[in-house]
């Protein structure tokens, strides 16, 4: 996101080409018809397996009273995590000036809005009795940590949607007349959400304040978002739980797990809107060097989670290292460790490998190995209480997720994959103003003359 102060200026042949470019994809085509309805149909299934589960009960699941967080949590720290890129991308790299995240802003902004929106409806499938849920709100104490996290989630959303839409304000009042391709009710869409956009000096200089403003805000939102769904875990005595580095480590990954997921989605755009001269190998090579940043910060951090605690030693502390290196979880364990994380780390680090098809290949198993390490983190904890586990069925012993429990998990990723879908085929993808902006600086015509 651009914070130029002074009004943006444009040659008025390079926006009208890169209008053009950009709107081509925005509109309902045939594609995007089949695979909504594909995505509608899916959730649907997912929904029915969650009417199950509302009417029978969380017996349903693997969950019982031993392991009481199962996917539903780890997939709700995932979705948490994953929405911090948004931060990142536009917040920090913005405000610090890189021009090189223009094309790319947008779709972190998307991603965020995206996983922030499901997190809270994730934390709703783990609830036996949702139609409680209101309690916490007329209820809550303020020593609660799960009181902060519905408050900071909700926040961050917030920001997040509004930061997104007022960057789009100058483009909906540039597009709203070159969507002829487009049906009525979109056209009219762009007239009315574009709040009459004139492209004045006076409009740009308060777009830029709140805009600021937002970046600023954001920041501490999104650590806070997450550092608070650290301490659900950190303030508990539990082996596994029982660190003081949970908020910086929970920090760390969830950009790993952000930058990867844009890296798949810039991707995604790159090919199926053809976008190459937009998202080209600069960029990809950008987010690539800066997912091996991220990832080593994080790789930092799991030695720390780990030795530590290893050196020491206590006996709760090495009934769960051993599970995790060479017991029941061992294979999931060392398998998300190197395939999600060191071997993807040391990858990237070659120029060949930042490319477009090789980078968005790594990342899709960074993001599977940021899940895994999310389920890692809640579950082997949750097998190793302090007190003995005497006269339970056996099935009590190992948590084992059902269908149904996967269905309600694969649920979330569709509506994540629908919300994203859909904002990408409504609006531009990429930001028109600040591209034009950007590739023509010598034109001193200011933008609407």
């Amino acid at each position: 996101m651009s914070l130029n102060k002074s009004t943006p200026k444009y040659n008025p042949d390079t926006l009208d080409r890169v209008a053009t470019d950009l709107l081509k994809p925005v509109g309902l085509s045939r594609g995007f018809i089949i695979w909504m309805t594909f995505l509608i149909l899916a959730l649907f299934a997912c929904l029915y397996a969650y009417y199950i589960q509302l009417q029978e009960g969380l017996g349903v699941t693997g969950m019982r009273d031993y392991v009481s967080w199962g996917m539903y949590i780890s997939n709700f720290v995932f979705f948490v995590a994953a929405s911090l890129v948004g931060m990142l991308i536009s917040g920090i790299l913005g405000l610090i000036g890189y021009k090189w995240i223009v094309p790319i802003g947008r779709i972190a902004e998307i991603i965020a809005i995206a996983f922030a929106a499901v997190a809270g409806l994730v934390i709703i499938s783990d609830m036996g009795r949702p139609d409680r849920l209101y309690y916490l709100f007329t209820h809550g104490k303020i020593q609660s940590p799960i009181l902060w996290d519905v408050t900071v989630v909700t926040t961050y959303f917030t920001l997040s949607f509004l930061l997104y839409f007022f960057t789009l304000l100058p483009d909906l009042a540039i597009s709203k007349n070159r969507i002829g391709h487009t049906p009525v009710w979109l056209q009219k869409a762009y007239n009315i959400l574009s709040f009459n956009w004139q492209h004045t000096p006076e409009q740009y200089k308060v777009l830029f304040k709140i805009i600021r403003i937002l970046l600023i805000l954001i920041i501490p939102t999104a650590f806070a978002i997450h550092t608070v769904t650290s301490w659900l875990f950190a303030v508990t005595l539990r082996p596994g739980w029982d660190s003081t580095i949970f908020g910086p480590y929970f920090l760390s990954g969830a950009f790993v797990a952000g930058t990867a997921s844009v890296i798949v989605a810039m991707r995604f755009f790159r090919k199926s809107y053809n976008l190459k001269k937009y998202l080209t190998d600069y960029h990809f090579d950008m987010i690539g060097k800066l997912l091996f940043l991220v990832s080593i910060v994080y790789f930092y951090f799991n030695i720390n989670e780990f030795l530590v605690p290893g050196f020491k030693l206590k006996k709760m502390d090495a009934l769960h290292l051993q599970a995790l290196f060479t017991g029941h979880y061992a294979l999931l364990f060392w398998s998300t460790q190197i395939l999600g994380l060191i071997l993807p780390m040391i990858l990237v680090l070659f120029k060949k490998m930042r490319k477009s098809g090789p980078l968005a290949f790594i990342s899709l198993f960074v993001i599977a190995g940021a899940w895994l390490k999310r389920y890692i983190i809640v579950v082997p904890t949750q097998e190793h209480p302090f007190l003995p586990m005497q006269g339970v069925p056996d099935m009590w012993l190992v948590y084992k997720p059902t269908i149904i429990e996967t269905s309600i998990t694969l649920g979330s990723f569709i509506l994540v994959l629908i919300i994203i879908s859909v904002l990408s085929k409504l609006f531009p993808i990429i930001p028109i103003w600040e591209t034009a902006m950007e590739q023509d600086h010598s034109n001193d015509k200011p933008l609407g003359e």
